[in-house]
């Protein structure tokens, strides 16, 4: 019987662990196309966000040991990780050069290999319609959380709720979307 794409995951996180460059490189072609163009959108820089790829990837061969299945499948602890990277650059930046202007990029863009546009608008697609089955609260607190990198108290601030609602709203809208959008179709 083959393994599931969660199974797969976590053997490549295994022998990433034993030393395995290849298992990491493996990882690295199914994920890249979707780690980046959301370091892509918080940072709206493509050098930006090649450094936080490159971060976050080797954070992977330093910390594959400190994936725990129980919290999620690889996909979402590999996009936690790039958008931590991400929001610390962009905040490391800000502080260093609040003055500077950024030239915008459409925060859509898809990368210009043909192959990772055809990944990137499935994915892409998939997500949106998930995010369009929820309510407008909780797509709303997600996407301030996630592409704005604020804390849920200082979405409270910004949309002026409690922030026990948006704790709430946060919360149900993760589990919503971890039922439309379950741990097997992220590959």
């Amino acid at each position: 019987m083959p393994l599931t794409d969660q199974e797969r995951d976590v053997q490549c996180l295994k022998r990433i662990q034993a030393g395995q460059s290849g298992a990491l490189a493996e990882l690295y072609d199914r994920y890249t196309p979707l780690l980046y163009p959301l370091a892509l959108r918080i940072l709206r820089s493509p050098a930006d966000a090649e450094d936080a790829l490159q971060d976050a990837w080797i954070q992977v061969w330093k910390r594959a040991a400190n994936y725990d299945s129980r919290r999620g499948p690889v996909a979402a602890w590999l996009l936690t990780m790039i958008r931590t990277r991400a929001l610390n650059r962009y905040r490391s930046k800000a502080s260093r050069d609040r003055a500077e202007s950024r030239v915008e990029v459409d925060p859509l863009a898809t990368p210009d290999e043909p192959t990772d546009s055809a990944i990137q608008s499935q994915l892409g697609t998939r997500v949106r319609r998930a995010l369009g089955e929820l309510t407008p609260q909780q797509r709303q607190v997600l996407e301030i959380a996630y592409f704005g990198g604020l804390s849920q108290t200082e979405i409270a601030d910004r949309l002026q709720t409690p922030l026990g609602t948006v704790k709430s709203w946060t919360r149900q809208g993760l589990t919503r979307l971890r039922e439309l959008l379950p741990q097997e179709e992220w590959t």
